[in-house]
């Protein structure tokens, strides 16, 4: 007992139990911490086809090594770094057609893809071995299905609906910039959009909202495109302010209209 108590209060003693504690907590994260949805590898030639892609078409803002583009007489960079940003960023991107760019601005445009999905994959693949980033997600994740539209409803009011509008109509931000309407938007395009977060929208990782509830937020936006008026006249699906801009001015108009046609009447 004099032997194991002697041990107890060994200077290494302390040491070695917190070595031991934190091998614990790192093997407990590694089991439950929520993993990324990512898609399969790229193969080399993807990669090679990629990089032919990018120098043709990206390195003129992004520069050679997609290390960002010149500075411009304000002292911005041009373009920013691609490395990092993943092959979720570039798919997104370039497969809503934001890139290439079409014209500076406050916010770049949505258009037509100049690429092909092979070639956008390739693109991908390429700035995806440049350094770690969100990978393009599994289809899973990205259809809806089996997702609890309940709580992807909840999760989008409380975190996308101020800027997205409840209904994922859109909305006005400042500087000339907006949140843009996601009614009809494919759903790997959307989860692409949370991990990786294009112009003012923030970055919701998977330690933020898991690819479970990313699943939900797909499933409910789902519902409200094929039920946009499950409770009635959709209004524009702009909300309770027009709404009840429009019950006052049809409704109360129309009552002030009654009340004036039976004072006549009386008269």
């Amino acid at each position: 007992m004099t032997a194991l108590a002697a041990r107890r209060r060994h200077p290494l003693a302390l040491v070695l139990l917190i070595a031991l504690g934190l091998l614990a907590t790192g093997a407990a994260y590694s089991a439950l911490a929520p993993q990324p949805a990512q898609a399969s590898t790229a193969s080399a030639d993807d990669i090679a086809q990629g990089k032919k892609l990018f120098l043709a078409n990206c390195a003129t803002c992004h520069g050679l090594n997609a290390q960002g583009g010149p500075v411009n007489d304000k002292d911005e960079i041009v373009a920013p770094s691609l490395v990092g940003v993943g092959a979720a960023a570039v798919d997104f991107q370039v497969g809503t057609g934001r890139m290439p760019m079409a014209l500076p601005g406050p916010q770049v445009q949505e258009k037509p893809s100049q690429f092909s999905a092979e070639q956008v994959s390739q693109l991908a693949a390429f700035v995806a071995s440049l350094a770690p980033g969100p990978a393009v997600p599994d289809s899973e994740y990205t259809t809806g299905e089996g997702g609890d539209a309940a709580v992807g409803g909840a999760i989008f009011r409380v975190n996308c609906a101020m800027c997205h509008n409840f209904a994922g109509a859109g909305g006005a931000l400042t500087r000339g910039k907006y949140a843009p309407s996601i009614r009809g938007v494919g759903g790997r395009y959307v989860y692409e959009a949370m991990v990786t977060g294009p112009q003012s929208m923030p970055v919701f990782n998977d330690a933020n909202i898991t690819p479970e509830n990313k699943r939900n937020v797909i499933a409910f936006l789902k519902t409200i495109q094929e039920e946009p008026n499950a409770s009635g006249s959709a209004l524009g699906n702009l909300g309770p302010v027009p709404e009840g801009l429009f019950v006052w001015i049809v409704g109360i108009g129309a009552l002030i209209g009654c009340a004036v046609w039976l004072g006549s009447k009386a008269a």
